[in-house]
């Protein structure tokens, strides 16, 4: 099955599915998260700090995908979803699952990107130059949307240049073998990518444009209206998880426990979390991020989505599928 029917097959089943309820047992909160994804929340998750927290156990589900996090959601067996990528709650809401977006879990810029051949030598200056080249890019993806933005901002014509949809590992090689100018993609092959070639933006520099490259908090909106108390008190802990992280002083006491939770050892979680960064609760609040930026980045991943025909619509608006407020709540906790 290619990435392009795994979406449509996607989009068609939470279609069937948006209308099932999502509501959480009284006694228990099922929690959705990924295995080789480590992050701060883990250290929390394994410690019982939300258990605590909340009065309640929590019981937490390892997915391999943010599509099946979005089906679980509809089917109502789980009711939050931590760290949930763009593209599958892009995917979710189009085909008109009543979703929110409740939080940023992790941003993760520099570990997605585009890197030009060093034989080029191209750098922004001259980036220009990238017109008329060959360039792999996986059609339909945030990597997709992050190239065409990149793209803008420099004025390339991309019209003169041969774009191939090649999925990041397939690029990696390709460029590796010098058949390609330039090439995009994320994790392990955008490491593999950069050993021959150099990107044109850093992470930071790429989100000053609003390109972001995120993962967010999400849940079902009526489980978020009939348990506001319950997600405010989640997304606290998350919170305090993450600013425990960012403070520095207990990273290797969390480290331990966040690569075991995992299924990694330290050295591999520790070189994923160097990738990561955990955005202040501040910061998440502000117009950088859930206060506008998202919900247009998010309408540009869907745009770029049904042009690739990896979805059939795209919502004119993707404001209603963010709500910060329990956010915002959980900050004056």
């Amino acid at each position: 099955m290619t990435y392009k029917t795994k979406l449509l097959s996607a989009a068609a089943a939470l279609a069937f599915m948006s209308g099932l309820p999502a509501t959480a047992q009284s006694e228990e909160l099922t929690v959705a998260y990924f295995l080789e994804w480590p992050m701060p929340f883990q250290y929390a998750k394994a410690t019982g700090m939300y258990d605590e927290a909340l009065g309640m156990p929590v019981k937490w589900v390892s997915f391999d995908a943010g599509t099946a996090m979005s089906a679980a959601m509809a089917s109502g067996d789980v009711q939050i979803a931590v760290s949930q990528g763009v593209p599958p709650f892009v995917v979710a809401t189009s085909a008109g699952q009543d979703l929110i977006l409740a939080d940023i879990a992790v941003s993760y810029s520099e570990n997605d990107n585009c890197v030009v051949a060093e034989t080029l030598e191209i750098e922004k200056e001259n980036a220009k130059e990238l017109e008329g080249k060959k360039v792999g890019v996986p059609i339909g993806t945030a990597a997709h949307f992050g190239f065409l933005e990149q793209m803008k901002h420099f004025d390339v014509d991309i019209t003169t240049m041969e774009i191939v949809d090649m999925a990041p590992a397939d690029g990696a090689a390709a460029f590796a073998q010098g058949n390609l100018d330039m090439v995009c993609g994320w994790g392990g092959a955008l490491r593999r990518m950069k050993e021959h070639g150099n990107v044109l933006l850093t992470g930071a520099e790429k989100e000053e444009l609003g390109i972001l490259v995120f993962d967010g908090i999400s849940t079902p909106a009526n489980f978020a209206a009939e348990e506001s108390e319950l997600l405010t008190k989640f997304l606290a802990v998350t919170e305090e998880a993450n600013a425990m992280w960012n403070a520095g002083d207990k990273k290797a006491e969390m480290l331990k426990v966040i690569a075991k939770d995992a299924g990694m050892d330290e050295a591999a979680a520790e070189e994923s979390l160097a990738t990561f960064t955990f955005p202040t609760m501040e910061d998440k609040l502000s117009a950088k991020w859930l206060d506008g930026n998202v919900q247009n980045f998010m309408l540009g991943v869907a745009n770029v989505f049904k042009e690739a025909g990896s979805i059939p619509v795209a919502l004119d608006t993707y404001a209603d599928t963010v709500d910060s407020s329990y956010l915002a709540a959980a900050q004056s906790n």
